[in-house]
């Protein structure tokens, strides 16, 4: 196998010292300009690429941040991992990913195994009901703003109360709102500024999917076909797994939507402009959520205190399919509506294209 090449290479092949080329390569020392290009030059044509552990040894940082991430099998996760790369990769660093697959002592596990391989910081997106402590070590935390310790997140809530806007303003007036965790800040979040944009006279009902399962098992149905018999006319899941579980129930229960119910989500997930009917959700700007969270981790790394208060990332509502006019009669004697027209205002709700081919996803 034919040596990857160093230092050393290059200066025989240019006649010069070790030291010049080290300098010109980094930039330091009495290097001329046309000398230091000739040497890049020499560098590029014999497929250098400059040693990370020595640098790492001559500056004490390996130029490589962690990533946990708190369920990779999530489809979210992927896209959190994906800008955080892109991100890091901006600012000239790699990226170690760890997975807590959703366990307190895996998380732990996970962030001390990437200190220990060198990361010169960690981004953390916590595991549901945790805070993460002070571990010595530059960290950033990706939660909710209501998280003591969080460094930046999407705001939750304002997404939450896009939610309940939205569906206010299409005159539903009795709404069940799905979770996952109850001990959950993001959740907790989202449930409130849903609740929060609601006319006082509105009716609201929460149901929490892990306190079903624990009575019924993984994977049960939720009940839904009994609140849209009694009144229900909208279903806002704080996830857009969720909203799926729900529009896929309530159709095998011969529930249209929105004829009967309307139902939205959170997240905007890749999948969720393409299935039928599209999903009205939220979506949330990783790519700047990912900026702010490296660039306050490299700030630490450089010797800067940590970001005292999180920063919330506005969030955008996206009207698709599954939201319209609260019907009046009762369930299955229903005649549905269209989403009413988005606004022009800035970071205002997208009113998608309902057709397949109109759609912004790709497949």
């Amino acid at each position: 196998m034919t040596p990857r090449p160093n230092l050393t290479h290059i200066a025989k092949a240019l006649g010069v010292s070790v030291a010049t080329v080290s300098n010109a390569l980094s930039g330091k020392g009495r290097v001329s300009e046309e000398m230091a290009r000739v040497i890049r030059d020499k560098a590029k044509e014999l497929g250098y690429i400059p040693s990370l552990a020595g640098r790492a040894l001559s500056t004490g940082r390996s130029h490589v941040l962690g990533l946990v991430l708190a369920d990779i099998g999530h489809p979210l996760f992927p896209q959190f991992a994906q800008a955080i790369e892109h991100a890091a990769s901006t600012a000239g660093y790699g990226v170690l990913i760890g997975d807590s697959r959703g366990d307190i002592q895996a998380q732990t596990r996970a962030i001390n195994r990437l200190v220990e391989r060198g990361a010169d910081g960690i981004v953390v997106v916590p595991r549901h009901g945790t805070r993460i402590a002070d571990i010595g070590h530059p960290i950033a935390v990706i939660d909710s703003p209501s998280t003591p310790g969080n460094t930046v997140s999407a705001d939750h809530w304002n997404g939450g109360a896009q939610i309940g806007a939205h569906l206010s303003s299409l005159d539903h007036r009795s709404i069940a709102i799905i979770g996952l965790h109850p001990d959950s800040n993001v959740q907790n979040d989202r449930v409130g500024g849903i609740k929060s944009a609601l006319p006082e006279e509105a009716h609201v009902e929460l149901l929490w999917i892990d306190e079903l399962e624990d009575k019924h098992g993984p994977g049960c149905e939720l009940g839904l076909l009994p609140f849209v018999e009694k009144g229900v006319t909208a279903f806002a899941a704080v996830s857009d797994l969720h909203a799926l579980r729900a529009v896929t129930e309530l159709q095998r229960r011969g529930v249209s939507i929105p004829g009967d119910v309307s139902v939205t989500g959170f997240d905007d997930l890749i999948w969720a402009g393409v299935i039928a009917p599209t999903l009205t959700t939220v979506r949330m700007n990783m790519a700047r959520i990912a900026e702010i969270a490296v660039a306050d981790l490299i700030r630490q790394v450089e010797g800067a205190p940590a970001q005292s208060d999180g920063q919330g990332v506005p969030m955008q509502l996206i009207i698709r399919q599954s939201s319209g006019p609260a019907p009046s009669g009762p369930a299955g004697n229903r005649s549905g509506g269209g989403p009413r027209p988005a606004t022009n205002k800035t970071n205002g709700p997208i009113l998608e294209n309902t057709t397949r081919e109109g759609s912004d996803q790709t497949c």
